[in-house]
C-alpha cells in the first residue's frame, strides 16, 4: 500500500468532486488484504477486514492529519498525513513516462480502458504496470505491476454521497497517551 501510493499518488487533480465506497484489495508478495474504503477529494477512510489494534483510520489530508481509531477500547492516535496514506485515485501515475492504451474491457461491471504504462523511478529503472480505468467513474479499477505479484484493486465500486459524519472523529474516542521509552523501567 505504501508503495502504491506513491507511484498513484496525485500527479493528476481531478476536474470533479469525487466520492465513491467501494473495497480495496491489495495482493504484495503473496500477502493479500481486503478493505472497506470511504473516499472524498482530500478525505477519506479506511476499515481493515483483518485483525489488527487499528480498526479504522481516518485521512483528512485537508487537515494534514491522519487518526487511527482503536475501536474495541475507545482510543485515537493522530499522526502526520504523508504520502504514502495516498489512495490510488488518479489516472495518471507519479513518475509515468509512456502509456499506450491495449484495448477495452468491462470489469466488475465497468466499461475500462486498459492501459500498459511505464514508470521512471530513482536510480534510472523503469517499471511497468497494466491499468484498468473506468471511462464512466473516472476511477482506476485494478493496477497491477508486470513481472511482480503486486495489485491494487477496487471492487464493488458505488459513486454515492459519503456522510460527513464518515470523516470525523468520534466524541467517545479518548487520545491514545503514549509511554515514553525512558518511563519504562
Amino acid at each position: 500500500i505504501v508503495v502504491a501510493g506513491l507511484i498513484w499518488g496525485s500527479a493528476e487533480a481531478a476536474a470533479w468532486a469525487l466520492e465513491i465506497v467501494a473495497e480495496r484489495v491489495t495482493r504484495i508478495d503473496g500477502h493479500s488484504r481486503r478493505e472497506h474504503l470511504y473516499y472524498r477529494d482530500n478525505m477519506w477512510r479506511v476499515e481493515p477486514n483483518g485483525p489488527g489494534p487499528v480498526n479504522v483510520m481516518i485521512v483528512r489530508k485537508d487537515k494534514g492529519l491522519v487518526w487511527l481509531l482503536m475501536a474495541r477500547v475507545g482510543l485515537f492516535k493522530t499522526v502526520i498525513y504523508e504520502n504514502e496514506h495516498a489512495q490510488l485515485v488518479s489516472e495518471r501515475l507519479t513518475g509515468e513516462i509512456a502509456r499506450e492504451v491495449i484495448g477495452m474491457e468491462p470489469l466488475d461491471g465497468h466499461p475500462t480502458r486498459v492501459s500498459r504504462i511505464t514508470v521512471a523511478e530513482e536510480g534510472g529503472k523503469t517499471v511497468v504496470y497494466y491499468q484498468w480505468f473506468a471511462t464512466d467513474l473516472h476511477f482506476p479499477l485494478r493496477l497491477t505491476r508486470r513481472d511482480s505479484d503486486w495489485l491494487v484493486e477496487y471492487v464493488h465500486v458505488h459513486a454515492t454521497r459519503v456522510s460527513d459524519f464518515m470523516f470525523i472523529l468520534p466524541r467517545a474516542y479518548r487520545p491514545l497517551l503514549e509511554v515514553s521509552p525512558s518511563a519504562v523501567p
